[in-house]
């Protein structure tokens, strides 16, 4: 009981310092999880004819497409890419290929990053 009396602030700022990293990890799985709810709904209202609608998410996601995670981009690639023609070019009025579109570019710009990060590396002794 005195070895309790005697840590009890380590013991307390421990026990917070778990539950806030619990905390952080469920609110970046419910942000994902969010991010994969609207495209999808963005994709359900577009292919059934709600354009304005789709519009309005169309917007959302490209604002925060900048701002997600590599993984969730490659999520957003391959559930683009078995919707649309990659070979078609001339598809503007099209939402999800103008989606598709704006996370492959995004990519690359990434991908680049990484190249010259990786080369920069390379060149150091």
């Amino acid at each position: 009981m005195r070895f309790l009396r005697e840590y009890r602030f380590l013991f307390l700022f421990l026990a917070l310092l778990v539950f806030c990293s619990v905390m952080v990890v469920r609110q970046y799985q419910a942000n994902e999880s969010k991010h994969d709810e609207i495209r999808d709904a963005f994709i359900l209202l577009y292919t059934k004819g709600y354009r304005r609608e789709a519009e309005v998410l169309y917007e959302r996601l490209i604002r925060d497409c900048y701002k997600l995670p590599n993984e969730q981009l490659n999520r957003d690639f391959f559930r683009t890419l078995v919707l649309i023609d990659p070979l078609a070019t001339n598809q503007t009025d099209n939402l999800i290929f103008n989606y598709h579109w704006t996370v492959s570019k995004e990519m690359d710009k990434r991908l680049d990053r990484t190249l010259q990060r990786a080369l920069k590396l390379a060149g150091e002794r």
